[in-house]
Formats: C-alpha cells, sequence, structure tokens
C-alpha cells in the first residue's frame, strides 16, 4: 500500500514538473498563474500522500504551508491586476 502511495505521489509530482513548463513560456500572466495554483495543489497532493506512506513528522504542516502560500499568491495576484487597470474578466459585472 505504501508503494503505491509514492508511485502515485511521484507521478503527480512529473504532472508538476509538466505545468512548470507552462510558468515559463505561458502566453500570459493569466496561465502563469494558473500553473502556479497547479505547482501548490499538486505539490499539496504530494506531501499529502508522502505523509501518509511514511512516517516522517511534519509533513502535513509542510503541505498546510504549501496550501496557505498558494492561496496568499493567488490573493496577491488578483489584487495586483486589479490596481494595474485590468478589465474584468467575462461574465463577470463590475
Amino acid at each position: 500500500m505504501n508503494d503505491a502511495l509514492l508511485v502515485a505521489a511521484g507521478f503527480i509530482l512529473l504532472t508538476v514538473g509538466a505545468g512548470l513548463v507552462r510558468v515559463l513560456r505561458g502566453p500570459g500572466d493569466f496561465d502563469r498563474m494558473m500553473a502556479v495554483q497547479l505547482l501548490g495543489a499538486g505539490g499539496v497532493a504530494s506531501l499529502l500522500l508522502i505523509a501518509s506512506a511514511t512516517t516522517v513528522a511534519g509533513v502535513e504542516d509542510v503541505a498546510l504551508g504549501l496550501a496557505l502560500l498558494a492561496a496568499f499568491a493567488s490573493i496577491a495576484f488578483v489584487n495586483s491586476a486589479e490596481a494595474d487597470g485590468a478589465e474584468p474578466l467575462e461574465g463577470e459585472d463590475g
């Protein structure tokens, strides 16, 4: 069972690595921010899988910290986009 969890964590890390290409080469800022959110979510998922497969203390805390950083990064991005005068997305009132 632990081996299966570690294999799943490795697969998630491979997909996160593929998302890193989008961060580096993304066509726009919003695409890059969505790729960063993928990195955060994949990192949290892989850390939680590793925590349940091993007995290393504190891995859950690191996953929680990464989740908070990803949420704060997206909030900061939206605030900076609004400050720069970006137009609202389609379908939004405002």
